[in-house]
């Protein structure tokens, strides 16, 4: 099996304790109140990241072919293309609502969407950063840490392709969520079917995923 995840950022610690709320039927006039008012806040949120993550995407698709097969035994050429990649991931400001302390008191698949967007962040952005330390050492490092570097950048590398991946199920997870919690007629003009289409086609595969598939092995 693949290791798809930095050791220092697992996606379980990442994400939390999300949960969906089981179903409607199940819950409280009160507490779906509170899920849809949670929903909604995160919403606003994620169209408030729009342009940061398309900021990012843009940067991180560049660079990303030039990794998505390990970083090779001369990598140097690929390290203004993952410096920026990693300057615009660093530049995103997560929320303060979609922080681990934060999102503790969310309800509902409010709290599954933040821990998605807190994945890719970190993620993303740990990964990027590794990836081009690990392109100093390969190209100007000791014997022993341009190894180690090539061994583990498999690691690296997933961490960003897994970030990516996360962020492109946040729509899927958002229209399931809508509709869910009672659709257009539930929700009114709080938050319409318009906005929830919008933001799934900001936050899906062929918006924000990263191709190809990276096939380098740890060790390798």
């Amino acid at each position: 099996m693949r290791v798809r995840t930095l050791l220092l950022l697992p996606i379980a610690m990442l994400i939390g304790a999300a949960g969906c709320g089981g179903s409607n039927q199940t819950l409280s006039p009160t507490e779906l109140r509170l899920q849809r008012q949670d929903l909604v806040a995160v919403s606003r949120e994620l169209q408030a990241l729009e342009g940061p993550v398309a900021r990012e995407v843009a940067p991180a698709r560049t660079a990303w072919p030039l990794v998505a097969k390990g970083l090779g035994r001369a990598p140097a050429s690929a390290q203004p293309a993952v410096s920026a990649a990693a300057t615009a991931a660093a530049s995103i400001r997560q929320p303060q609502l979609f922080s681990e302390a934060s999102a503790a008191s969310l309800t509902g698949p409010a709290a599954e969407l933040a821990g998605q967007f807190r994945t890719f962040d970190g993620l993303a952005t740990r990964g990027w950063q590794l990836i081009g330390a690990a392109i100093a050492q390969i190209g100007g490092g000791p014997p022993t840490a341009a190894r180690f570097a090539r061994e583990n950048a498999a690691l690296y590398i997933d961490s960003v392709y897994d970030g990516h991946f996360t962020l492109a199920q946040i729509g899927k997870a958002l229209t399931i969520a809508y509709a869910k919690l009672g659709g257009a007629a539930a929700f009114g003009r709080a938050l319409s079917p318009a906005e929830v289409q919008a933001l799934s086609s900001a936050y899906s595969e062929p918006a924000v995923r990263l191709q190809p598939h990276p096939t380098v092995r740890l060790g390798s």
